[in-house]
């Protein structure tokens, strides 16, 4: 008895790292599935994200820097109003504000 007393206990314990293991790995899965918060119109929102677009830190955003921004890339052309070819952190913001 003292055999199978021994393997119910192991199958037991195997079983719930498996369970905690599954878990865990659902858990992940649908925190890298979580769509992206909507775009906020907080100023403070704007900047930080345009920072974050701003990949070599020239304060302007070319045309590859905003293809990390879901839809300015398709918009850019209407967005730079001075036509530098670049989006100036003012521009951006009054298209984030619209």
């Amino acid at each position: 008895m003292t055999v199978k007393r021994k393997n119910i206990v192991a199958n037991f314990e195997a079983r719930s790292v498996a369970l905690v293991a599954s878990w865990t790995l659902a858990g992940a899965a649908l925190a890298q599935s979580a769509p992206p918060p909507p775009p906020s119109r907080d100023g403070r929102a704007v900047s930080t994200l345009f920072r974050q677009a701003d990949q070599n830190g020239d304060g302007q955003l070319s045309r590859s820097e905003a293809a990390s921004v879901p839809g300015l890339e398709a918009a850019f052309d209407r967005l730079d109003t001075d036509r530098s070819d670049s989006l100036s952190h003012e521009e951006f913001a009054q298209a984030r504000s619209n």
